[in-house]
């Protein structure tokens, strides 16, 4: 008598589509992701298609210029910086203290809580940077120009609440914000001092 081989079952593979399927269904419902990373601009609101060319030119002397070169060195309106100096750079500049004209130029603005008061309102910080800029030294220095606002705001929240600026109700913040205003503007990349 001839021994009969026995067949070894097959595995039934025309399911393992659906389950790699659902199990990717299932990671991705169940996988939470941070979405709070990255900086918090404002986009300026688009241009109306009836503007003025003249319309849009900003007085020099309310542009705060800053440059990274692809060496990741710092230049502010025209003279090397360091990083830490910065955010002090900033602040004489928007303050504009003494009514200096080669700051900006201080208007009289209508804010609650403070009623009329003179402000470099038209101030405008650019930001540009080299394509070969490293981006912890752009982090580095978008840390600085963000710190100079919130040190700002702080330092008038205190004097007139005596609470720090986090700490004031949202009408007091917006007040605040009106009074010191973030305007960073980010250019696009460009080749400045180097060919990398």
């Amino acid at each position: 008598m001839a021994r009969k081989k026995k067949k070894v079952p097959e595995i039934n593979a025309s399911s393992q589509a659906d389950i790699a399927f659902l199990l990717l269904i299932f990671f991705l419902t169940a996988t939470t992701m941070s979405v709070n990373k990255g900086l918090a601009r404002r986009l300026p609101p688009p241009v109306p298609a009836d503007q003025k060319t003249e319309d849009l030119k900003v007085k020099e002397r309310n542009v705060f210029v800053v440059l990274i070169n692809s060496e990741n060195q710092l230049m502010v309106q025209g003279e090397f910086m360091e990083v830490p100096e910065l955010k002090d750079a900033a602040k004489k500049f928007i303050l504009n203290v003494n009514d200096d004209p080669n700051l900006p130029e201080k208007v009289p603005v209508d804010i609650d809580f403070f009623g009329t008061v003179m402000l470099t309102k038209d101030h405008v910080i650019s930001l540009q940077n080299d394509r070969g800029t490293s981006y912890a030294k752009y982090i580095e220095v978008q840390n600085e120009l963000v710190a100079a606002y919130n040190e700002l705001r702080n330092e008038l929240s205190m004097s007139k609440w005596g609470m720090a600026y986090e700490d004031l109700n949202e009408d007091q913040q917006k007040a605040v914000q009106k009074y010191y205003p973030q305007k960073i503007s980010e250019a696009e990349p460009k080749n400045y001092g180097g060919n990398k």
